[in-house]
C-alpha cells in the first residue's frame, strides 16, 4: 500500500539534487589530487546486470603513473556515482555497460553508455 503523504516526486528530486551536490563533492576532491599526480585523462569502463555492477578498468594518461589504492577506490567510486545518476537502474536485469572519460586538464567528463534490453516478437497464427 502506498503513503499518500510521501510525494514521489519530490523525494526523486531531493535525491537527485543529494546526489549531484555529492558528485560536485567527489569531482572537486579528486581534481587536484590527479591533477598533482600529473593525470591528463582517466578513462574507466563499468558494467552492470543482474542487480549488481562493477568498474571493469580504470587507465589514466600518461600512461605509467600509478594510483595510490586509496584515490583508486575513490575514483572507481566517482565513476559508478556518476553513471548511476545519469542512469539510474542500469544495473537491474540485462544491465547497462560504458565508458567515463575525464579530461583532468579540462575538467570535462564525457559518459558513453549503453543498455541492455530483450526484444521479443510474438506471432500466433490459428486456423492456417
Amino acid at each position: 500500500m502506498t503513503n499518500p503523504q510521501i510525494n514521489f516526486a519530490e523525494t526523486m528530486a531531493k535525491w537527485q539534487a543529494e546526489r549531484e551536490a555529492a558528485n560536485r563533492a567527489a569531482r572537486s576532491e579528486l581534481l587536484p589530487q590527479l591533477r598533482g599526480l600529473g593525470i591528463t585523462e582517466v578513462i574507466a569502463e563499468y558494467e552492470g546486470y543482474g542487480d549488481s555492477g562493477n568498474i571493469e578498468d580504470v587507465t589514466v594518461q600518461p600512461a605509467g603513473i600509478a594510483l595510490p589504492d586509496e584515490l583508486c577506490t575513490k575514483l572507481g567510486d566517482f565513476v559508478w556515482s556518476v553513471a548511476y545518476h545519469q542512469h539510474p537502474g542500469f544495473e537491474n536485469n540485462e544491465g547497462g555497460y560504458g565508458t567515463l572519460t575525464w579530461d583532468v586538464t579540462a575538467d570535462s567528463i564525457t559518459l558513453d553508455h549503453a543498455d541492455r534490453y530483450v526484444e521479443c516478437t510474438h506471432t500466433c497464427d490459428e486456423g492456417l
